[in-house]
């Protein structure tokens, strides 16, 4: 029984890990959301100016990551820090599901 146990957790532990972020992620509020986004990253998520990258298309962990640390002080960027301020890990997850979506 105990291995039965042991092995029921791993399995468990094994999805978990594999399902990474964006676990009940909306999309749609994603989008949603991004609209204040556009005005820098642009409309689809590719930005037409140098200094801003596209998002479209990247890795949902990545943007995860990046919009936590602007938010949370661990990364700081003038037009970045304030615009992420306001973001629930909630609205990270979505924003970062719909613009991974995205074709880049």
């Amino acid at each position: 029984m105990q291995k039965q146990s042991a092995i029921a957790l791993g399995l468990g532990a094994v999805l978990m890990l594999a399902a990474g972020p964006g676990m009940g992620a909306d999309v749609a509020a994603g989008k949603a959301k991004a609209a204040q986004c556009a005005a820098c990253h642009g409309q689809d998520g590719i930005s037409n100016n140098d200094m801003w990258p596209n998002l479209a298309g990247q890795k949902q962990g990545y943007l995860v990551k990046q919009l936590k640390a602007f938010r949370d002080g661990a990364r700081s960027n003038p037009q970045m820090s304030p615009m992420a301020q306001g973001l629930s890990d909630q609205d990270i997850e979505n924003l970062a599901a719909y613009f991974s979506s995205l074709e880049p």
